[in-house]
């Protein structure tokens, strides 16, 4: 199948940010969006999965940069929060649609803090003039107090974060949010060493029906289990084509 690959730059409350939109042959095609994770970026692994997988089902997907990560403006530590990475993310949506080049059937993915970023959007998201379709969630936490595992250390990308970076900029509780959800798919591994399982059954809990929760056995953060990526990429794929089919 002929795909076309477009780079895309947006502004998000004054900064730059950098993405990639991913369109099949087949014209105005359905837009899934895409939010990465805390450290994450429009290269993480299931965002790069979710470009190749979803357009060979004739479905558009834009992969961006949230402010301050990848090859986007601002400064990790400074321009990150919840309500800064939604912003963005309602932002992209925007930029994509205006771009003419999909439909106005809308689906999100999230991962990580990306969940939580597409849980936050969702009602602002229903206002606008798109059919908002469904979503995917993997390893979402909706209340951050339950993260068990706080990246607070240098890598290669930032110096190490004090706990004041968590407790000023990612302290939050959207589990309330969650009850407008709905045509939601959720993955969590049961031995996430970073956000409990329990956020996981909060979220399906207040969602509406449709929903679905697939819970990984021994499955960790970051979904490294061959057999929990191949699940992935069959029922996401699924979900969202049953989703635009509606």
């Amino acid at each position: 199948m002929e795909t076309t690959t477009h780079k895309i730059e947006f502004i998000s409350q004054g900064f730059l940010l950098k993405g990639v939109l991913h369109l099949p042959q087949a014209g105005q095609p359905p837009l899934v969006v895409g939010s990465h994770g805390l450290e994450g970026s429009k290269e993480s692994a299931k965002q790069k999965v979710l470009s190749t997988l979803l357009v060979k089902n004739n479905i558009a997907f834009f992969r961006f940069d949230h402010r301050g990560c990848g090859k986007s403006q601002g400064d990790f530590i400074t321009d990150t929060s919840l309500e800064k990475r939604t912003a963005d993310f309602i932002n992209a949506v925007q930029h994509v649609l205006d771009l003419g080049k999909t439909s106005r059937d809308l689906a999100i993915f999230g991962s990580s803090l990306g969940g939580s970023t597409c849980i936050n959007a969702w009602n602002t998201l229903l206002q606008m003039d798109v059919r908002l379709c469904g979503a995917v969630l993997c390893s979402a936490p909706a209340k951050s107090r339950t993260v068990e595992k706080i990246p607070t250390g240098a890598n290669n990308g930032r110096p190490a974060l004090p706990l004041s970076f968590f407790k000023k900029n990612l302290l939050f509780n959207i589990t309330k949010k969650a009850v407008s959800l709905s045509n939601v798919l959720i993955f969590h591994g049961d031995a996430d060493e970073v956000v409990p399982v329990s956020n996981a059954h909060d979220i399906y809990t207040l969602a509406k029906e449709p929903k679905r929760l697939i819970i990984h056995e021994n499955g960790d953060h970051q979904m490294t289990s061959k057999k929990d990526q191949a699940e992935f990429e069959k029922e996401a794929a699924a979900w969202f084509l049953h989703c635009f089919s509606q």
